[in-house]
């Protein structure tokens, strides 16, 4: 393992959120968050909003605002 520089790291953040890195670049990335400030903010930073955009996808909208919005779009539709 090397310590793969911030321009790495930054650029795998995502991936590495989310787990879709293999080992040994997720072990590279681990190691340089483990010595850099900066990146460790932007990794808290990203778990942050994946935390906030795991929970609201779990929030359905009301019934009748679902209707509402289905019968719009509907609308919006026969007329072009």
């Amino acid at each position: 393992m090397s310590d793969c520089g911030c321009d790495k790291a930054k650029a795998e953040l995502e991936e590495y959120l989310h787990n879709e890195l293999c080992k040994e670049d997720a072990a590279d990335v681990r190691e340089h968050m483990a010595n850099c400030v900066s990146c460790t903010e932007e990794h808290r930073v990203g778990l942050v909003l994946t935390e906030a955009v795991r929970r609201a996808c779990k929030e359905t909208a009301p019934e009748d605002l679902r209707t509402q919005v289905l019968a719009s779009l509907r609308g919006m539709q026969s007329q072009h």
